[in-house]
């Protein structure tokens, strides 16, 4: 409902905006306020002694930040630079923080992202509510450049170069503050970042944004680590616990998939294998998102599969986006 509310104009936005307004109105007071403070150094922030890189949205929800921080990581790699990435962790639960995570950590600890984000790239990756600690400890490992899935409004944390990560489609929704819309800072925010990518739909004529596609791979079994197309997988039950399901249900259907039932949960949903079991019934497979087959594997079944996605740019602006980044990175610290 409050998807409908705040990207589909659904009547009952209506109804709760003299509700919401006010609320949305003090939220946007407050958010304002502690940037303020950090920029004052009323509150302190910490400086990396490399340059840290942040991948966020001005918009509550999914976006396409994850695809993009391995594909950043990827690009990185290829240049022969020693990335890291630090996460808060959403979703997962520690004993202890800094946690590194590592082949033997699971979801419930780390949270999906970070873990799927170490499953791909095999870079350091670090996971602390307070990502300054998280940087240090990366810092301590030698990297040479560090990236964090998220935190944008993380002020406490300094940047040297900001990504926004847009959805193509919603965009921004109906552009109020929560909780009456979906932005967690004004869109006066976008003037001050370095980069602006779009997951899909169209781009602003503007020159500033740069657009990215989902690219879907083989599916893969998590039980063996078969791969194959979807349309090989008969009959399916599609779940997906990410910010927007739709959006994969729908990649789905594009691929020519025998799509029998779906199901969208929470982002970052923990999910329960009797009633997974239950939701295959009367269907050859059952097929998730990378981001939900990193919380499923330890108990999968041998006809459960995930399908992969990359994030992909066209040359001209890949090669741009990393010319950019290469100045930052190479000036830091002068």
């Amino acid at each position: 409902m409050i998807e409908q509310i705040w990207f589909g104009k659904h009547p009952l936005g209506l109804l709760l905006w003299p509700l919401l307004w006010p609320l949305s109105r003090l939220y946007r007071l407050i958010a304002a306020k502690r940037r303020k403070a950090y920029a004052l150094g009323d509150k302190p922030s910490y400086r990396s002694s490399v340059p840290v890189i942040v991948v966020g949205n001005i918009t509550a929800g999914g976006n396409g930040k994850t695809p993009m921080v391995v594909w950043l990581v990827e690009q990185l790699l290829k240049q022969g630079k020693k990335p890291g990435v630090v996460s808060r962790g959403y979703g997962g639960k520690a004993s202890a923080y800094p946690l590194l995570v590592t082949s033997e950590t699971t979801a419930s600890e780390c949270g999906d992202e970070p873990k799927l984000i170490f499953e791909r790239t095999q870079v350091p990756v670090c996971v602390d509510p307070v990502r300054a600690n998280a940087v240090k400890h990366l810092e301590s490992l030698g990297v040479d450049v560090i990236i964090t899935d998220d935190g944008l409004q993380h002020y406490a944390l300094e940047r040297a170069f900001e990504i926004v990560v847009i959805d193509g489609v919603r965009r921004f929704g109906n552009q109020q503050p929560i909780p009456l819309g979906p932005l967690r800072e004004p869109l006066s925010r976008l003037d001050e970042v370095n980069l602006l990518v779009v997951n899909g739909g169209d781009i602003e004529a503007n020159g500033r944004e740069k657009r990215f596609t989902l690219a879907p791979n083989m599916a893969i079994n998590l039980s063996n680590g078969q791969t194959a197309s979807v349309e090989e997988l008969g009959s399916l039950a599609a779940f997906a616990g990410i910010g927007h399901p739709p959006r994969f249900f729908d990649t789905l259907s594009q691929l020519g998939a025998n799509l029998v039932k779906t199901q969208g949960f929470a982002d970052h949903q923990a999910f329960d294998e009797t009633k997974l079991a239950e939701f295959s019934h009367g269907v050859e497979n059952i097929i998730m998102t990378e981001k939900d087959a990193v919380k499923c594997r330890s108990f999968s079944k041998d006809n459960w599969w995930y399908l992969p996605v990359s994030a992909q740019f066209n040359r001209q602006d890949g090669e741009q986006i990393l010319q950019e980044i290469n100045k930052v990175i190479e000036s830091y610290g002068s």
